[in-house]
């Protein structure tokens, strides 16, 4: 049990008065509300109510006992937000009618860890995000930074140097919460960045993502950005990848991915893992890459800067990024995700994929020991290609039964719905490359 009183005290010893419930929904957006400290145990034990059909992906109905989605708090997530003074942050799991939500990202990762749990085994993820730092001028989005404009834009030190105020923001606000960070660096797009910080354990890998995206968000607003997850905003440069850094460890902490004397350094469970999740590719590509323009990102393309470094073809193989899965020291590489992901159901689907290789004794491919780009340039023959829109991506999942049932019937159903009439909606508009193109062609 809490002491509620104490840790209420402890709060507002800090100059708490209020608390930022968060939870996420379907589409991967952080939600939440402002609600007084002095009523902790009923943020915890009850939850902070909201009204359900008001957010993407509950499933729940307008009216009845169900209706109202209750976030309930977890006290161990408290932690003050350095960019909204007097207020702490809290992480919330889903509820409604006193049970947990079906349809609940965080709940449904959580699920799929019990599974590992069971064996003994503990996931640790290392998450690199990767984002453009944009601004609409004159109704058109643009890199923030005007001056941001070098063929070749990676490791730009002028960027970080005009940019030096905003990325020691950043240093500052992700340190005061908690992240043990590793580098910044400005990534092979202009206007793009990617930030990296510690791996951890999965579920608290995934709720400091969440965490990042808020910080983010208000560190770049406070020097007049927008920070993006839109995984591809410009036409001729490379997008922005989520890659999870994956392994495994056993009941003693001893790797369960990794064996030195083994082919890629890989035991056969990581083999049978990766196998998983190229079996499940195509279905994860609905999940990890969940929006109409995370298909252009996933896509061979030409790139001043050399290389899109996107995944598109279903291949592993040791350090080679130009395959959706690559091996490095004993652990692996999935290359898949962008930053427009549920992170929750993306490191869920994945991981579940990886665990049914296993308990199948999948065996994956020969590993790939090209450069794939260089192979499809030549017209030699390549590995089967990941979906090329979303809509391909959505059938796959709807035809992944295994995946399907192991994730959860209610969620994927909410997130299929939901996905398809995003993709009718794009459909229906017509383009400016559309009017370029074809308006007096004809």
């Amino acid at each position: 049990m809490h002491n509620y009183p104490a840790l209420i005290a402890a709060l507002k010893a800090q100059g708490i008065h209020s608390l930022l419930p968060q939870f996420t929904d379907i589409h991967g957006v952080a939600k939440g509300k402002l609600v007084p400290v002095e009523n902790l145990r009923e943020w915890v034990e009850v939850g902070a109510g909201f009204a359900g059909p008001s957010i993407w992906g509950t499933g729940l109905p307008r009216y009845g006992a169900r209706s109202e989605y209750y976030g309930r708090v977890l006290p161990e997530t408290i932690r003050a937000l350095p960019f909204m003074p007097g207020v702490a942050h809290a992480v919330c799991d889903g509820f409604a009618g006193g049970e947990p939500l079906e349809t609940c990202s965080r709940q449904l990762l959580q699920k799929a860890i019990q599974k590992l749990k069971d064996r003994g085994w503990t996931l640790w993820v290392g998450i690199e995000p990767e984002y453009f730092l944009l601004n609409k001028r004159d109704g058109s989005w643009q890199v923030a930074d005007v001056r941001d404009s070098l063929d070749k834009p990676s490791y730009d030190l002028k960027s970080i140097h005009r940019n030096a105020a905003y990325l020691d923001d950043m240093r500052q606000t992700l340190t005061s919460l908690g992240f043990e960070l590793q580098q910044m660096d400005h990534e092979d797009a202009t206007g793009q960045y990617e930030i990296n910080y510690r791996f951890d354990h999965a579920l608290a890998a995934a709720d400091r993502f969440m965490l990042f995206k808020l910080a983010a968000h208000a560190v770049a607003e406070r020097h007049g950005m927008v920070f993006s997850c839109m995984p591809k905003p410009l036409a001729q440069a490379p997008g922005s990848g989520l890659h999870f850094h994956l392994s495994i460890t056993d009941a003693e902490g001893g790797p369960v991915f990794s064996d030195e004397s083994g082919s890629l350094g890989l035991s056969g469970v990581g083999h049978a893992f990766a196998a998983g999740l190229l079996a499940h590719a195509d279905a994860l590509a609905a999940i990890c890459a969940p929006t109409v323009n995370s298909y252009k990102r996933l896509a061979s393309s030409a790139s001043a800067s050399g290389t899109t470094w996107s995944p598109v073809w279903k291949a592993y193989g040791d350090n080679n990024r130009t395959c959706v899965v690559r091996t490095v020291a004993g652990r692996m590489e999935w290359r898949l995700p962008d930053p427009s992901c549920n992170v929750y159901a993306a490191l869920a689907g994945t991981l579940l994929a990886g665990l049914d290789g296993v308990d199948r004794g999948m065996v994956p491919p020969q590993p790939c020991e090209q450069d794939l780009y260089a192979v499809a340039a030549a017209g030699e023959a390549l590995p089967a290609q990941l979906p090329r829109s979303l809509q391909e991506a959505l059938d796959a999942l709807a035809a992944d039964g295994d995946l399907t049932a192991s994730m959860g019937q209610a969620f994927v159903d909410q997130f299929l719905a939901i996905k398809r009439a995003e993709w009718d909606a794009f459909h229906q508009q017509v383009s400016a490359w559309e009017m370029e193109r074809y308006a007096a062609f004809y």
